[in-house]
């Protein structure tokens, strides 16, 4: 039997992978557009934004470029639009209550502010979706006006400080607080960790002190916090914002204390943290399936994923200037 000659070989190669790319065009799972129930309602110069940068992705009117519809470009498209609608859908958001889309929309500003949304790779693939300073103004003094609130009467700056003392009685009772619901432990010794930040969330009007066991200070001290050692813990324990009669601003209501704790190994599956949240003086955990920390802290965290995902950027100024 004759030999295939050598340069045949490569054509009949070249024939069987476009037999075989041909035939992978028909293996595609199906993308649809539900109907668009509850649009968000928002001024038109901050919807076009939304419309021209997050649509395609974050809505059910998804319009495929004709490159984003070709195998296997159409397969990482398709899982990216299924993510991006499990975790910010503005076909549907207005269904959700006030507040929960202002957190919504204030964690898709701070993806957008770090450069993580649009993710870059859709950028790259996509030029035209990439926002703007100018635009970013808009979309943040859409999201965070600062609002004049009226000071607090002096019986309201009362409960708040008697619910401060509660909290700072808590600190030596022994209570039993539940672990998350994907079994993430609460850390009640967290009062006594040190300062390491603070932040302010001026959507909602809420101060934050960003707090570390002794693993994390010693960390930072080290400068070794990306990544971060096995056994730092970061707590955040977050207040309302309340202006006094005299107007300075004093922590309100209790909110929440989440805490991110590092262990590579048992929370490998939600990037090395395990993140959990605790609601209220009850300290009620957060979160109604399994899947919570990946679909609301790893996502929102994914933004500052080169930071080992910790936004606190105080952190960095308690290290002597390392970058």
């Amino acid at each position: 039997m004759p030999k295939t000659p050598y340069f045949r070989l490569p054509l009949r190669f070249s024939g069987i992978g476009l037999l075989l790319f041909a035939g992978l065009q028909f293996v595609r799972p199906e993308l649809r557009n539900p109907p668009v129930s509850a649009e968000i309602q928002a001024p038109p110069e901050v919807k076009a934004i939304f419309k021209h940068s997050c649509y395609n992705c974050h809505s059910n009117e998804t319009e495929l470029a004709w490159f984003d519809r070709i195998v296997p470009a159409y397969w990482i498209v398709s899982r990216d639009v299924r993510r991006a609608r499990a975790h910010l859908n503005f076909s549907e958001i207005a269904a959700l209550p006030e507040e929960q889309q202002k957190l919504a929309l204030f964690d898709a500003f701070n993806q957008i502010r770090l450069g993580a949304m649009p993710l870059p790779s859709y950028r790259a693939a996509h030029p035209n979706s990439a926002i703007t300073a100018e635009q970013l103004a808009i979309l943040r003094s859409y999201l965070a006006p600062r609002s004049q609130e009226p000071p607090a009467t002096v019986s309201e700056v009362h409960a708040a400080d008697r619910e401060y003392v509660r909290w700072i009685e808590d600190n030596a009772t022994v209570r039993s607080v539940q672990n998350t619901l994907g079994g993430v432990p609460f850390h009640p010794e967290y009062k006594t960790w040190k300062q390491i930040g603070s932040t302010e969330r001026i959507e909602n009007n809420t101060i934050r002190v960003v707090l570390g066991n002794e693993v994390a200070v010693k960390a930072i001290a080290d400068n070794r916090i990306n990544p971060w050692p096995d056994g730092a813990t970061i707590g955040k324990v977050t207040w309302h914002e309340q202006p006094n009669p005299d107007g300075v601003v004093e922590a309100g209501q209790f909110v929440q204390v989440e805490l991110m704790i590092r262990d590579h190994e048992k929370y490998r599956a939600t990037a090395g943290w395990g993140w959990g949240r605790w609601i209220g003086m009850d300290l009620k955990p957060d979160g109604q399936t399994l899947d919570f920390a990946n679909t609301h802290c790893v996502d929102c965290h994914h933004a500052v994923e080169r930071n080992d995902y910790v936004f606190t950027m105080p952190i960095k100024n308690q290290q002597g200037g390392a970058r």
